[in-house]
């Protein structure tokens, strides 16, 4: 019987596939407590982390019989993905299990930000009818949505945008126009300058590697067309965001939605406080009840084949 170590929040019925094989340790706060967490780690023949949760350093080095590391998401960012091979850990990122969670919130956010309408409601409880100034919002249906990054998490998005009418355009670094992701021609393949100047809503959906870390600063989120939208569900970093709520408080863009950032928990951040037309979240736009299901599910499947396979 091996030993599995979950650090952050599971769903419960997959935890109790994990017991059913093996011991296990499952904490939802244990990546707030570094000393209990590498002594537990020191055991662990898997583990089991979200985003917060640094598999690097300190916990890297305490992971001495750890042969597998499960990751319910599929950012890796936060796992230090040569040292884990050169330990000959597998890491097993839930791919394609939280997809449609993020598609779902990328439309809703640009639906909120593009009709403009949805805050008013303590002004109208209160007596107000500002019906005048909240008669200037747009319909998606003919606007273009541009994708940065067309991997499953954008196709699901550009499945859910084109249902409302809206054009999709997309920039993947790893994909020319003659991938099959485009074959069927609903999303059109475009530059990566292209998409930013031209698309209504910009969606980002690339990982935070060195290619991508500061790619929408000052000067590119300027070269946006005037009063697009933002949304970043991608990885904090990737997105400058001083030079992000300037740009909305000048009125340059329309609004933006970020769910991502540099650093998580946000501490207090005073270029964010007041910015108008802007929606924050705590990196949740991949979990829902449902998504979290699937993502516990996979990953708790995975994890079991891992360490069920020989030498494991």
């Amino acid at each position: 019987m091996s030993l599995i170590v979950v650090t952050e929040f599971m769903d419960e019925r997959a935890v109790q596939r994990l017991r059913a094989a093996h011991e296990v340790v499952y904490d939802p706060v244990l990546v707030d407590e570094a000393a209990r967490l590498h002594a537990e780690a020191a055991r662990a023949d898997a583990l089991i982390v979200r985003n917060r949760t640094q598999v690097r350093g300190e916990l890297l080095a305490a992971l001495g019989r750890c042969r597998v590391v499960g990751r319910l998401g599929v950012g890796l960012d936060n796992i230090d993905l040569p040292g884990c091979r050169a330990r000959g850990i597998r890491v097993i990122p839930a791919a394609g299990a939280n997809a449609q969670s993020v598609a779902e919130y990328v439309v809703t956010v640009a639906l909120v930000l593009m009709r403009g309408v949805y805050a008013s409601t303590p002004e109208v409880a209160a007596g107000g009818w500002p019906r005048a100034a909240l008669s200037a919002g747009h319909e998606a249906a003919g606007r273009t949505l541009g994708l940065i990054g067309f991997g499953t998490i954008g196709q699901a998005t550009a499945r859910l945008a084109r249902a409302l009418g809206m054009k999709v355009i997309a920039f993947d670094a790893m994909m020319d126009a003659d991938h099959p992701a485009f074959a069927d021609g609903s999303v059109a393949s475009a530059g990566l300058d292209e998409v930013v100047q031209t698309a209504d809503v910009v969606s980002l959906h690339v990982p935070l590697v060195e290619e991508t870390r500061g790619m929408f600063d000052a000067a590119r989120l300027e070269s946006m067309k005037p009063g697009a939208v933002l949304v970043d569900t991608a990885r904090g970093g990737i997105v400058d965001e001083p030079a992000l709520a300037d740009a909305l408080r000048r009125g340059h863009l329309g609004g933006a939605a970020v769910d991502v950032f540099a650093t998580e928990p946000l501490p207090p951040s005073p270029h964010f406080q007041g910015c108008p037309n802007l929606i924050l979240t705590p990196h949740v736009a991949g979990v829902t009840a449902e998504s979290n299901e699937r993502v516990s599910e996979l990953i708790a499947a995975r994890v079991l084949e891992a360490l069920a396979e020989p030498g494991a």
